[in-house]
Formats: structure tokens, C-alpha cells, sequence
């Protein structure tokens, strides 16, 4: 028995040192090792969970020879913290570190948002709520954007202000879109109206990220008209976030974004950066300073051109 208590401490102290510094396939393998389970048994308990995974696919991951990747592998990465009496998100976050480190490796042409501009699935959400125009026939002179990053590193919410004109008569709601991190869970996202508008319709598509959602005006504006409202987003269903990006289909008003940092997560460098298209090189770099009471920075640009703006930060 003393053995068999020393071999249970050494595993559970492995578990405990991978779970802090990964990676994500040796906290796994640490993990089933501690809890003493086959693959066959947490294949079977995958199964309960209402996820198949093979165990060929377990094995892979565990020996780092795949990582997962898909919807369905990212479920079974959640349900696999509750099977093993892991922390929540803690191989979440793992992974989610293990796929930065590879992006940043990666050619801008296949970022997480470039997959998603290719996939046409905006495009499809817009049609189906009705939308034939992405400006929903406003045109933006304003647009304030505040993100918050949570005590877990996540992306935890956005809040927009935006004061836009009609270009065209009877426009009485805007389409607001958001893409979360890879591995968030849109459908449990929700979209709060703030001031002078209130939520419509929402659609969300899993494998791409993105949320829809329309915000409804308690007026028609003719063309010429303007209008100020604020609506926020609260996400908070992914893993440690690295950058957040906006993209500007045209040129148009005055944009500023301030991304706000938990005090249980401070970043070790901000920067901002430009880039004209999801496949074009990343330019524009500028180093932004942390403000040390407000844990933010931020960017202002006075009349945005179109491409993609946004502020990146280093986790330490």
C-alpha cells in the first residue's frame, strides 16, 4: 500500500507541474496516467458525454502526435477536463497557447479570420437575416470599441458606441458581428443593447466562431439621418486570447479600440498593427504602453482606410 500511495502522490505531482506549464499532449497524458483510466474506458466515457473520439485519436494526442483541431475534437477536449477531474479550461488553455505558438509560425494567409473570410459563412448569415448589403444601408462616422480580457487571458466581452447616417430611406435596425477566439462557443454568447436600440434576431455559426445579431432602432431614419446606440457582447467561451482585429470593408469615420486588462492578467508587451487583407504580410507595428492604473491601451484612428486594424499583447 505505501508504494502504490508514493506512485498515486508522484503522478498526481506530474499532473500538477504539466497543468501549469504543458504542454497540452504531456498534461494529458498526465492526466489519464493519474486517474488510471484506458483509453478504451475514456473513450467510453466520451461516448456518455455525447462525443465520439476514436482511440487511435486519443493516442495521437496524448503522444503529441496530433492536436485537436475540429468542433467536435475541441468538445471532447472539454469534456475530457470534467471526465479527468481537471480544472476547468485548463487544457483548454493549453491548447489554445500550443495553437498561438503555431500561428505565429504561420503565414498571415491562414489565420484564423482568413479561414473565416474564405468560408463564406458571413456572407450566408447576412442572407438568411435578410441583410443583400453589409452596411445594412448605414454608413459609420463613429465607432468606440472597448474589449475586456478576463482574469483567465480570455477575450470575457466587447462594448461598441457607434453614431452612424442612413444613406437611404426606412433603415430602422444595424446587423452588430462578432467573431470569437478559436474555441469559443457562440451559442453561449449573449448580446446585451445598451442604449437606443434593443436585440432582434441572433444566429451563430459553431465552427467558424461568428455571432449575428441585429439591433433594432424605435425608428426609421430617412437618408441623411444620424444615430448614436451602444450594444456589448459577452463571449468569456474560449481560451487565452493574443490579439483582437477589426476589418473595414471600406473607408469610413473615426475608429477607436482600448483593450482593458484584468489585474490577474497582465501582459508583458502591447503593440497595434495594420494589414490589408486577412492574406497580406502584418504591418504598421507600434509598441503601445500599459497605463499602470487602467490596465489598458488603445489606438485612434481618425479616418479608417480599408484593411484590418488591431492590437496585439504578449503573454509572458
Amino acid at each position: 500500500m505505501p508504494h502504490a500511495t508514493q506512485h498515486a502522490d508522484v503522478a498526481t505531482a506530474q499532473l500538477d507541474s504539466a497543468l501549469r506549464g504543458g504542454p497540452f499532449h504531456v498534461a494529458l497524458r498526465a492526466a489519464i496516467a493519474a486517474r488510471g483510466l484506458p483509453l478504451q474506458r475514456v473513450q467510453h466515457h466520451l461516448s456518455r458525454h455525447g462525443v465520439k473520439v476514436g482511440v487511435t485519436s486519443l493516442s495521437y494526442w496524448q503522444q503529441g502526435a496530433r492536436r485537436p483541431q475540429r468542433p467536435e475534437s475541441l468538445r471532447a477536449v472539454r469534456a475530457l477536463e470534467e471526465i479527468l477531474q481537471l480544472p476547468e479550461e485548463s487544457l483548454i488553455r493549453l491548447l489554445s497557447e500550443a495553437d498561438a505558438e503555431t500561428s505565429e509560425r504561420r503565414p498571415a494567409g491562414r489565420s484564423y479570420r482568413a479561414h473565416l473570410a474564405a468560408s463564406g459563412v458571413l456572407d450566408g448569415l447576412l442572407a438568411e437575416l435578410g441583410y443583400p448589403a453589409p452596411d445594412g444601408g448605414v454608413h459609420t462616422l463613429g465607432h468606440h470599441e472597448r474589449i475586456r480580457i478576463g482574469p483567465g487571458r480570455e477575450l470575457a466581452g466587447r462594448e461598441s458606441h457607434l453614431i452612424v447616417r442612413a444613406h437611404r430611406d426606412g433603415v430602422d435596425r444595424f446587423l452588430a458581428v462578432h467573431y470569437g477566439d478559436p474555441g469559443c462557443v457562440p451559442a453561449q454568447m449573449s448580446v446585451h443593447a445598451l442604449e437606443n436600440c434593443r436585440t432582434g434576431r441572433v444566429r451563430t455559426h459553431q465552427e467558424t466562431g461568428v455571432l449575428v445579431a441585429e439591433l433594432l432602432f424605435d425608428t426609421r431614419l430617412r437618408a441623411g439621418d444620424t444615430h448614436l446606440f451602444r450594444y456589448g457582447v459577452e463571449d468569456g467561451t474560449a481560451g487565452v486570447s493574443r490579439e483582437y482585429v477589426r476589418g473595414f470593408g471600406t473607408a469610413g469615420g473615426q475608429y477607436a479600440l482600448q483593450v482593458r486588462f484584468d489585474a490577474a492578467a497582465l501582459p508583458v508587451r502591447c503593440h497595434r498593427f495594420t494589414q490589408h487583407s486577412p492574406a497580406a504580410p502584418r504591418g504598421g507595428r507600434q509598441e503601445l504602453v500599459l497605463s499602470g492604473r487602467h490596465r489598458s491601451v488603445h489606438l485612434v484612428e481618425p479616418r479608417v482606410r480599408s484593411g484590418m486594424l488591431g492590437i496585439g499583447w504578449d503573454w509572458e
